[in-house]
């Protein structure tokens, strides 16, 4: 048999192996340390994992954090694992922002860490330590991610401040950010407004952006274009028979959906619509 090239070792065999697997190696070359090590390799590898069938259920709790088995519907205590969070920083201080491929992008609102997170991996990147204002409003940051054309993975960090919406992109391979100044959306930095975590689907980042007080129950669809690094907004799904309380992004193979909750007429119990999300050539609807 032909030796194997170390490409295709890397490509094909250890792209493969879980993630402790590969961080048991002990006897490997100066060669395969380095192909391990880089940033390149992390990213794919985290891209294959995804594609298993094996999903997780992170859960922060009170003083631990608890990863389960959802697909197998099995979340007992016993079967599930305890893990570490980043910088052992208690869980309390801990919100997710968004979730991609894998990876979790969280603040730690202690330290005013924006911190990319591999809970697979264990390993973290902290992207910036000094971004948020001690003042910075609970709840008003928000991101996404995806991997531009150069397979680059890209962080989006949102953050509201004195009615003033701040947004910036921040690069993996370069460990480098920079300020995006096409943000239109302003009317939507206001403290009234709650911005939901973002989701990448079709070259957009689309976010849920509601507001409770005034007036009541208005929402709004935000959608982020990562070519061209503009934003639109979409209407809210109209629901003729439904009084929306909240609307729910939701991917399902491949293709966006909005899951509409709210009451049906005047009866007190809560209805539930699942509508898929198109937007063809700059047309946008609602099936």
């Amino acid at each position: 048999m032909e030796k194997l090239g170390s490409e295709l070792i890397v490509d094909e065999i250890f792209m493969r192996l879980p993630a402790k697997a590969i961080g048991r190696f002990k006897c490997l070359s100066n060669f395969f340390r380095d192909e391990l090590s880089n940033n390149n390799f992390e990213i794919m590898h985290s891209r294959r994992i995804i594609s298993s069938l094996q999903k997780k259920l992170l859960s922060l709790k009170d003083n631990t954090i608890v990863v389960g088995n959802i697909v197998g519907g099995n979340l007992q205590a016993d079967t599930s694992k305890t893990i570490i969070s980043p910088s052992n920083v208690h869980p309390s201080y801990l919100r997710v922002l968004a979730s991609f491929k894998g990876l979790l992008l969280i603040c730690n609102e202690r330290m005013c860490e924006l911190i990319l997170w591999n809970p697979t991996t264990r390993r973290f990147k902290i992207l910036v330590d000094d971004y948020f204002d001690r003042n910075f409003e609970r709840n008003a940051a928000t991101g996404g991610m995806y991997f531009d054309d150069s397979n680059d993975l890209k962080v989006l960090h949102i953050n509201r401040y004195r009615n003033v919406l701040n947004a910036r992109v921040y690069s993996r391979r370069r460990e480098s950010r920079r300020k995006i100044n096409s943000l239109n959306v302003t009317n939507y930095a206001s403290t009234y407004y709650s911005w939901f975590p973002g989701i990448y689907s079709g070259r957009s980042i689309y976010f849920m952006v509601s507001n409770y007080w005034f007036p009541p129950g208005e929402r709004h669809m935000v959608a982020f274009d990562v070519v061209s690094e503009t934003y639109s907004t979409i209407p809210f799904p109209e629901v003729l028979d439904l009084n929306p309380w909240q609307g729910h992004f939701l991917s399902i193979e491949m293709k966006l959906h909005v899951i509409v909750v709210g009451r049906l007429g005047s009866r007190c119990f809560l209805s539930i619509r699942l509508m898929l999300l198109i937007i063809l050539k700059g047309v946008e609807g609602i099936i």
